[in-house]
């Protein structure tokens, strides 16, 4: 068909009075930065560029795999082995004439970032690295940025608006500000962690709203917190952040950071409990579950039950009860059996236990 008119494609947009020609053209002039065009960042960017933010630049080093298509809905069959910022490119100029997009196959580093950060108006980060979250965090920061923040654990999903420029100079809190250290022993990806395609889409499109309220400024926005939603109970939490570092504090971060993951060896051995094992623990009085997969099969003992998200869990902060004895249970036994090693670390008295192959291994037991 003919190109369409810049009124004919924004026009129900341009018909909301928070909206109106102004803010339309705001957004045409807008220019984003995308730092990851996976699952967040390919709903991110086409979203975006619906929505008629008229700068896009795309950075990812990845190409389409078939074990994508199910989260990220933007790619296809045919696009599988290509890089994925040319697809999302692609796909974008075929819905949206009035926006540009640029791209870059490339792996964001500490080296590298800096060149993409300064000249963006803000910045999204669709990352799924914990590493390089703080990096884009960090430099962000350093160069006054705002960042809006999305990240993903199974069911749950995390947004935030950070580092926004306020009155006087000031800027709101940032993912330091929230989680002071990389969690080096509790990183947020391991091989049992999957993603229903549902919070995908959900936190996608928190970050787009964020990005679109900045632009227009309008609305309120997910500053000084951080916003949690559970797709699987239907759960959200948002978790209140007080600025604590300094610029100066986050370049010292910057410089002795290299924000590459760092496996190491840890000599704590964690017992492994068995089903029947794991059951008659539970009869004594002195036993706490902390569960990062919701609540047992039949809803059995919840008055043991203490539930968290993986992302957040943070054993030295944890109150403990030093003569209780503490099982860690997950969906399959992998994400639990790294938190009991964290656990242990930070209480090396403590006795910790982990249920073997997770709650899936109770599904059969009556």
């Amino acid at each position: 068909m003919e190109k369409p008119s810049f009124n004919q494609l924004y026009g129900r947009q341009i018909i909301l009075n928070e909206v109106g020609e102004n803010g339309q053209n705001l957004l045409q002039k807008s220019n984003v930065l995308i730092i990851g065009c996976g699952g967040l960042g390919s709903a991110v960017a086409v979203y975006l560029a619906a929505s008629g933010v008229g700068n896009i630049h795309l950075v990812d080093f990845d190409v389409v795999s078939v074990s994508n298509l199910h989260r990220q809905v933007f790619y296809t069959l045919e696009d599988v082995g290509k890089p994925k910022v040319f697809c999302l490119k692609n796909y974008i100029e075929s819905i949206s004439p009035f926006v540009k997009v640029t791209e870059d196959q490339v792996a964001i580093s500490k080296y590298n970032i800096a060149a993409f950060v300064k000249d963006a108006g803000i910045i999204v980060d669709c990352t799924d690295n914990l590493h390089i979250k703080y990096l884009i965090n960090d430099v962000c920061v350093l160069h006054h940025k705002t960042l809006v923040y999305g990240s993903l654990h199974k069911f749950d999903g995390y947004v935030a608006t950070f580092n926004h420029a306020i009155e006087n100079g000031k800027f709101t809190a940032n993912l330091r500000d929230a989680f002071p250290e990389i969690p080096e022993k509790l990183p947020p990806t391991c091989a049992e962690v999957g993603t229903l395609n549902t919070i995908v889409g959900i936190i996608a499109l928190h970050q787009v709203n964020e990005v679109l309220k900045i632009i227009l400024k309008k609305g309120s926005l997910l500053t000084n917190k951080l916003f949690i939603y559970n797709s699987l109970y239907h759960t959200t939490q948002t978790i209140q952040i007080q600025k604590r570092f300094s610029n100066d504090e986050i370049s010292s971060f910057f410089a002795a950071e290299n924000y590459i993951f760092k496996t190491c060896e840890v000599d704590v051995e964690i017992k492994m409990l068995n089903t029947q094992e794991f059951w008659d623990k539970l009869k004594q009085d002195n036993v706490v579950v902390l569960s990062f997969s919701g609540n047992l099969p039949h809803k059995k003992y919840t008055e043991k039950i203490i539930q968290l998200t993986y992302f957040s869990f943070d054993p030295f902060r944890m109150p403990i009860k030093p003569n209780h004895e503490y099982i860690l249970i997950c969906l399959k036994g992998a994400m639990s059996y790294d938190a009991a090693l964290a656990l242990v670390e930070a209480h090396p008295t403590l006795k910790v236990y982990n249920l073997e192959n997770g709650i899936e291994s109770l599904d059969d037991f009556s």
